[in-house]
């Protein structure tokens, strides 16, 4: 009996058994990788001491000690079980893909010292009763999914040495209880949901070297006894929302630092002078903080690899603040130093040079201004130079080019000037370059085609001139962006652009880029954004861009194309964004894909466009029959025009040059000092007629602000005509028959024209007119959404006012002139508005005489020119083929009238099955005028009965008004100058 109870205590009686049935069973609920099946030893044919990862003791005869399973692809979960290995001092399960919860009965395994099973993924809390495991010297459930609190009863095991929590899901607060592992050298919780404050209790951990609570939601300040850890070797709270800050003596007691990270915290406060007694210390890490203040003396920071003090509020935006540069120069080790997003002033130190063992060097979005170090290539060692955000002057140095292991070059949006170094090409490990935003000039560099690393290249917004290098467009490693945009780009698109297969996104937009766009651009079948707006690209969209198919943003508006807009674009599933705008494109619009959303395409300024949504307000398509039928007398018109043409033209020219030879000098007024502008004047008054100064665009032609006169004495407004669309000649020559003789108060003033040819010998004619302030009525009455700006709107009166001053200047130009005018394309984009909110009438493009039109047009044709109006504004005897008339203008403004005190576009979307505007205002008249009208107008908080009943009365005779001008029958409707004293009286009674 004796001996049975003395074996069974050895572990040859039942205890082996025990761990034996032990390990069964967690094999069981174990799955292993079929191909290296590891755990085929786990059989009856060997006794389980030999089994793989299965360590017996030699002291306590065939009982297990150690479990290692590590890094064995795994899977499944720990069986309960494991919790009857008594003997068991190691239990590694780290490296696999065990799931479910760690058994609690761990916590029977009072041997055990290595408790390791990070790297998993299991779930669940962390059992509390793994307290029990008093002998525990490391515990690592880092890099699993654990969930809930920290258990507090941890705070029990004075042996731990090392604890990780370190990727999981943590919650709650950290135990104060944990302030009593005393052997604790490793605290670890990095990124968990860890919430509150740091305990105080923690200060009590000496032998604690290091400290990293990083990436939770910690909050609160640090207590003062953290500080005073002197064993303390890693300092890491990064990303929490920690503040306070840093007592001046930190360094003073952590002598033994190396690393120290703060980073996404709110510190406040300045850096300690003390730093400068950390002379062990490695990495300094305090971004996104708010710190203010200079940058202590750092010469003693031998050992220094990393300095990043990025996101904070350093420095004083004055000279100076970076000589601490300087004292970098004794960290001889200084891989990294990053003081972007500062208030850093003056210039870069020239001892930047000396700073040769520099990986990345990062200074962006501070004061910096100046020139660049010409020993900037001495940085031999360079990875990442970011010098963007700043206010660099001068030239790129040329010994730039020495940085050969160079990968992201980052000079963007900057004041740097000249041309670009052909020594770029030398950077062949460039992977990003960014210049975009500075004042470069000159041409691209062919060199840069041998940077085969790039993703991304951006040159925008600079001054570069010349030809797009095809040695540069056809680099093929560009997958990101390449973006050349705003620049003075000239030449037609390389072939080579199709060597760009894995391009994501291609901007050309705003150059001076001509010719037909490359079949080889539906080689980048990766595209998914793609600018070329703003150039001067003809012919059609070439069919091979049928392979684009995973384009979401296509911009090709403001260009000469032509050719019918191809169909697969409907057939683009990912296409989120079309413009085609102001181009030459005609036939008829799809309705499926992109084009059945009107505020994802743009087709405006294409006037032979038909067909497509009724939300994009083209006119229907004509049948094929009726087409053909038209052609012939479509020949036969442009020929008889052509020569009309001619004929004006002649006639202008005569008329200008009798003008010049009988011309007197005039008064020095700034008027009759720029009655005759050129070109180049005009060039310069809108700044290149630049995309900032367009004010608005239309079918013939763009117009921009501009400044006159050597001080800058007037604004104007300067329309450009656009001589390669068709009509465009004609329309000019209309607009200054027009203008040449009538003057009114209420029409746009005109200051001159210029016919002339420009930079590259094209003709070239412009309008120059004084600039309205106050914009368009069509901006005031439907005002664009989501700006900052107040929201523009009209009173009653001021509506009135302007309704006036239109109706004014149409009976002006009906019956005032020598020879009556008809305006044609009266609308709100075509009533400018002063800075008195006077309204007048502009864009006489289309204007007619009526002399001219008896004379010349028989009483069943159309007039000289196909185009009367606007679909909504026209009269609708105008799509019948009757002739031009005052009784047009007349039914334009009566809409007008009614879009006006409705708030409605008469091509709004209900207005559908013969419903128009006209019928619209007709059917609540006169009873219901107050719902149909401008809320804005009617909601005037709770005026009195009789209030309402006068506001309801002008309303009434205002829209009848409208009725009445805009009724269908041409000679039904009422007189302008009837129309005029209506709204005189009207305004008389409203106005007391």
């Amino acid at each position: 009996m004796a001996s049975t109870m003395d074996s069974n205590m050895l572990g040859l009686g039942g205890g082996n058994e025990t761990d034996r049935l032990a390990l069964l069973a967690i094999k069981a609920q174990i799955h292993q990788d079929p191909n290296r099946p590891v755990m085929s030893s786990w059989n009856e044919s060997t006794h389980f001491c030999m089994w793989h990862g299965v360590t017996c003791s030699r002291r306590h005869l065939q009982r297990v000690i150690k479990l290692n399973l590590t890094s064995l692809k795994l899977s499944g979960s720990i069986y309960p079980h494991v919790g009857n290995l008594s003997f068991l001092r190691e239990l590694s399960l780290y490296n696999n893909s065990l799931t479910n919860k760690i058994p609690p009965e761990i916590g029977h395994l009072l041997r055990l010292r290595i408790l390791r099973l990070e790297n998993n993924s299991l779930s669940g809390p962390i059992p509390a009763n793994i307290s029990n495991c008093f002998n525990l010297i490391i515990l690592d459930v880092s890099h699993n999914m654990l969930g809930g609190n920290i258990p507090p009863e941890l705070g029990s095991l004075s042996k731990l040495e090392y604890l990780s929590f370190l990727f999981n899901n943590l919650t709650g607060e950290i135990p104060p209880s944990l302030g009593n592992l005393s052997s604790l050298g490793s605290l670890d919780a990095y990124s968990n949901n860890l919430v509150g404050s740091i305990p105080s209790s923690l200060g009590q951990l000496k032998k604690l070297t290091h400290f990293s609570l990083e990436s939770n939601k910690l909050s609160g300040t640090i207590p003062p006894s953290i500080y005073n850890i002197s064993s303390l070797v890693g300092f890491i709270i990064g990303i929490n929302q920690i503040q306070g800050s840093m007592p001046p003596t930190l360094f003073r007691t952590l002598l033994n630092l190396k690393y120290f990270c703060i980073s996404d915290n709110q510190f406040t406060g300045s850096l300690p002078l003390s730093i400068s007694n950390a002379t062990n210390l490695v990495v300094f890490y305090v971004e996104d903080n708010k710190l203010t203040g200079q940058v202590p003396n750092l010469q003693k920071l031998c050992t220094l690899v990393t300095f990043h003090i990025a996101g904070n509020h350093l420095g004083s935006g004055s000279d100076g603040d970076l000589s601490f540069f300087s004292d970098l120069t004794n960290a001889t080790q200084l891989v990294w130093l990053i003081i972007a997003s500062n208030n850093f002033g003056g210039t870069l130190p020239t001892s930047i040079s000396n700073l040769s063992t520099l990986t990345i060097l990062e200074v962006e979005s501070n004061q910096l201004h100046g020139s660049i170090p010409a020993g900037i290539g001495n940085l031999v060692n360079m990875k990442s130079l970011a010098l963007s955000g700043n206010m660099f002057t001068s030239n790129i140095p040329t010994d730039i080019g020495k940085l050969s292991g160079l990968g992201g070059l980052h000079f963007q949006n900057n004041g740097l000037s000249g041309s670009l170094p052909f020594s770029l090409g030398n950077l062949t490990s460039l992977v990003y370059l960014e210049m975009q935003g500075n004042n470069f000039n000159g041409t691209i560099p062919t060199s840069l085609g041998e940077c085969h690393s790039l993703l991304v290249f951006d040159l925008s917004r600079n001054n570069l001139s010349g030809h797009i290098p095809p040695q540069v467009i056809g680099v093929p490693s560009l997958s990101i962006s390449l973006n050349l945009s705003e620049n003075r780009l000239s030449g037609s698109l390389p072939l080579e652009l199709g060597k760009l297969k894995s391009l994501g996104e291609l901007d050309l937009s705003n150059n001076m880029i001509s010719g037909k766009l490359p079949s080889s651009l539906g080689s980048c079948l990766s595209l998914e954004i793609l600018h070329l707006e703003g150039n001067f690209f003809d012919g059609s969209i070439p069919s091979a861009m049928v392979s684009l198919r995973g384009i979401r943003d296509l911009d090709l508006s403001r260009n000469n194309l032509s050719g019918e807009i191809p169909e697969f674009l409907a057939g683009f599933r990912d296409l989120e964004k079309l413009n085609l705008s102001f181009n030459d494109f005609w036939g008829a619009v799809s309705i499926k894909g992109v084009f059945n959303n009107a505020s994802a395409t743009s087709v405006v300024g294409n006037t032979r466009l038909c067909g497509g949504i009724s939300d994009l307000h083209l006119p229907k398509c004509k049948s094929k029959e009726s087409t053909s039928r038209s052609m012939k007398l479509t020949i036969l018109l442009v020929s008889a025009f052509t020569l009309l043409g001619i004929a004006m033209l002649l006639t202008f020219l005569f008329l200008c040059f009798s003008k010049k030879k009988c011309k007197v000098t005039s008064s020095s007024t700034f008027a009759d000092s720029i009655l005759q502008v050129s070109y180049n004047t005009l060039l310069k008054a809108t700044d290149g007629f630049s995309a900032t100064n367009l004010i608005g665009a239309g079918s013939f032609g763009s117009v921009y602000k501009g400044v006159l006169g050597e001080d800058g004495a007037q604004l104007v407004a300067v329309k450009v005509f656009d001589m390669l669309r068709r009509g465009a000649s004609k329309s000019f020559l209309a607009e200054c028959e027009a203008l040449r003789n009538i003057r009114h108060r209420n029409l746009v003033p005109i200051i001159t024209a210029c016919s002339s040819v420009d930079f590259r010998g094209n003709d070239f004619k412009a309008l120059v007119y004084e600039f309205m302030e106050n914009g368009s009525l069509e901006e005031w009455l439907h005002p664009t959404t989501g700006t900052e700006d107040a929201p523009m709107n009209l009173s009653l009166v001021q509506r009135l006012d302007i309704a006036i001053d239109v109706a004014c200047a149409l009976d002006y130009l009906h019956n005032h002139c020598e020879t009556p005018i008809v305006h044609c394309d009266l609308k709100p984009s075509n009533v400018l508005l002063d800075n008195d909110l006077t309204g007048h009438v502009a864009d006489f493009g289309l204007a007619r005489f009526l002399s001219r039109l008896a004379n010349n047009v028989s009483a069943n044709q159309s007039s000289d020119i196909g185009i009367r109006g606007t679909v909504g504004y026209a009269a609708p005897e105008y799509g019948m083929g009757s002739e031009v008339s005052t009784y047009g203008d007349v039914y334009s403004f009566g809409i007008l009238l009614l879009e006006m005190f409705t708030g409605k576009r008469p091509t709004d979307h209900m207005f559908v099955d013969g419903l128009n505007l006209h019928k619209f205002v007709k059917r609540a008249f006169p009873e219901r005028v107050s719902e149909i009208a401008d809320s804005s107008l009617v909601q005037v908080g709770k005026p009195s009965q009789s209030t309402n009943d006068a506001l309801e009365e002008c309303l009434s005779s205002i829209l009848g008004i409208g009725v009445a001008c805009s009724v269908e029958f041409p000679i039904d409707r009422e007189n302008i100058g009837d129309a005029v004293a209506e709204l005189k009286r009207i305004r008389a009674t409203l106005v007391g």
